[in-house]
């Protein structure tokens, strides 16, 4: 998430959106919110809306592979 303080205070953010800046086909999703583990939905950081959208990209970027 772009508030993630493990992702955004350390530096992860400018590492992604340079390495994405420099890929002809990548791109760079940002979930808004503050929780680092979003998508687990055995913990208290599960966010139902950001996993959903989160697993819907993998699997078109999936299907795009085919």
């Amino acid at each position: 998430m772009d508030g993630d303080p493990f992702f955004a205070d350390e530096g992860d953010l400018d590492a992604a959106t340079e390495l994405t800046a420099g890929a002809d086909h990548a791109e760079l999703f940002l979930y808004p919110g503050k929780q680092h583990l979003f998508a687990d939905s055995s913990l208290p950081s599960y966010d139902r809306a950001a996993a959903d959208l989160l697993t819907r990209r993998v699997i078109e970027f999936l299907d795009g592979l085919r």
